[in-house]
Parts: structure tokens; sequence; C-alpha cells
């Protein structure tokens, strides 16, 4: 194996056995946002797999594989599954390769419009499917995120807000939503340029990251795949991808617009605040440069009218010299 023992998960190589993957080398790949761990397996010349390495209790393996499962049975390309161990966080799966888009679109911008359309009729597959067998996006859990922004940005910009207003303005502007929520697809939470590979043509789209998996609005993964918090997006090619699904989908414009609004700017103020939860708590501060490109998503969306309440908020409890200086600073 090419890490050292200690690098390694507890009992890798009795669980590689068993798969059959007994003497097969493991090299490490770059971390993620959370705790969890990706090995590349190989044995041989050409025979490759991918560890998962989700060790309780920080992590736990099952609401992946339950999804990876589901989307499996019904025709989208999550990895299939070669071995388990839930109990010790393990999972081996297909290996999709090294093509993820975020990497070829800064290698190959010009082909970005063919790929953007893939990863939204990826999108429309999914929303043809009835939604799968996960728990409902609540109000509850649309208020859980959103507070994320001022437990997290607010407390580390000593800001004093008013946290009941926030909740208010939040569950007015949700409640025109969620009538239009029902019956709800399959909302993968996660949907955007780091986490999709591409299988060999520019039109096939394989899944990752999507344990988190809920019964939503459709507009959700659309709004986290064009206001990508990772790479610019261009507003041309949001509104072409915007109006291709839409067309697709035969859904009302402007409710859908609406509701794309509302979702985008919940999204993207959870975001700023998991950005900065992550340099506060778990000492990744490389996120912080990413919240500039965020904050400017947010302040688009708070500008349609429906997110009018919000937005008055953010006028009444954020310094204006923080809004335009794209969420500020921030002091260790």
């Amino acid at each position: 194996m090419t890490s050292t023992q200690s690098d390694l998960p507890a009992d890798l190589e009795p669980f590689l056995a068993k798969a059959g993957w007994e003497g097969a080398t493991v090299e490490p790949l770059p971390g993620d946002a959370s705790f969890r761990r990706y090995f590349r397996i190989r044995k041989g010349e050409d025979k490759t797999a991918m560890l998962m390495d989700a060790p309780p209790p920080n992590e736990d393996p099952v609401p992946f594989l339950r999804a990876a499962r589901w989307l499996d049975a019904n025709g989208m390309r999550a990895p299939r599954i070669f071995a388990d161990d839930p109990e010790r966080g393990l999972v081996l799966l297909e290996d999709f390769g090294a093509a993820r888009m975020r990497d070829y679109l800064d290698q190959w911008p010009s082909d970005e419009e063919a790929v953007y359309k893939g990863a939204v009729d990826a999108l429309v597959a999914l929303h043809d499917l009835p939604p799968g067998p996960f728990l409902d996006y609540s109000l509850h859990e649309y208020q859980r995120e959103a507070r994320l922004f001022i437990d997290w940005y607010c407390t580390a910009q000593n800001l004093y807000v008013d946290a009941s207003g926030f909740t208010s303005a939040w569950e007015s502007v949700f409640r025109e939503l969620l009538p239009n929520q029902r019956p709800g697809v399959t909302v993968l939470r996660d949907y955007h340029a780091e986490n999709i590979m591409l299988l060999g043509a520019l039109e096939k789209q394989g899944l990752l990251d999507f344990q988190d998996a809920l019964v939503g609005h459709p507009a959700y993964d659309l709004v986290s795949l064009l206001q990508d918090a990772r790479r610019d997006v261009s507003p041309e090619i949001e509104s072409r991808m915007f109006d291709r699904y839409v067309r697709a989908m035969g859904v009302d414009k402007d409710v859908f617009l609406a509701d794309y609004a509302r979702l985008g700017a919940q999204r993207n103020a959870k975001i700023v605040g998991i950005f900065v939860r992550l340099w506060r708590r778990d000492n990744k501060p490389r996120y912080l440069d990413l919240i500039p490109r965020v904050w400017a998503l947010l302040e688009r969306d708070l500008a349609h009218p429906a997110l009018a309440p919000v937005a008055a908020w953010f006028d009444a409890n954020i310094p204006a010299e923080l809004r335009s200086a794209h969420g500020g600073q921030f002091q260790a």
C-alpha cells in the first residue's frame, strides 16, 4: 500500500480482502468539507475502485448507501456499490475516473454550455421520477439551515441581530414556496460542478455526494448547479439553463423563478454560515475565499420581490459596508 499504515482506516486490509481486492494499492485523495476521506484503490494495471472512509460517530455511510442504491435502481448514474461495512464506515464503490465537471471546464471552457445542458438534463431525468424514499424538506429544515448564517457569520462579525425577526422573515418567504413543493422530487442538495463526473461523454453525468438527499422543491438542485459556490457561472449560462429546465418540465416560469430566488437566497445564506463554521470550528480557512462569490449571488437573489421580507431584514441588520464588501474580512 502506498500510504503508511497509520494513515489508513482501521481494518482496511481484511475489508478489501473480503471484497476481492487483497493486495491492492491505496492512494489517498484530497479531502472535502466533511469528516469523510476518500482513497483510490488499484489492483493490477487497469482495475480501480474508490474507497469511502466515513467513520462513526462523525459520519454515517448508511444514508449514502440508501441513496446510491435508489438512484442506481432508477436509472441514474450513482457509483455502484461493490462492498460495504457501515459499522466501520467503509464503502468500496465504482471509480468514476478523474473527469470532474469543474476540472474539465477549467481546461475546456468552450464546452461549458454543452456540459451544463447535460447536467440540467440529468436533473430533468431525476425529477421525472417519483420521489425517492427520503424525508421531506420541511420548513423546520429550511429554517435550521438558514440560521447557520446568524449562528456563524453574524457571530464571527460581532453583529447583534434580530434573530426572531430573521426566523419570521424566512417563514413568510417559505409560506409561499411550500405549496409549490408538493408532491416533491428527490433533491440531492449538493448538485454542483465539483460533485458531477463526466463519464466518457459531455452529456453523461455521474452523481456524487448525495447522502443528504431529501424530497423537496425541483428548483433547489437547479439553483445549486447554476449558483455554484465554487466556480463562476455566467448570468447568460444561468439564464439559458434555467429556461432549458423550465421548457423541459413545463412549469410556470414566473412562479418557478420566484421559488428559485427563494431557494437561492436560503442556500447562499446557509453556505456563508457553513464556510465560516469550517474556518472557526474545523480550521479550514480556505473556505473564506469562496464567500464573496456566494455573497454576490445572495444579494442578487435578495433583489427578487419574493424575498422582500428577508431583504428588509438584511437592510436592518447587516451593515452596508459588509454587504458592499461581499461579507467583509474576518478576524481570527
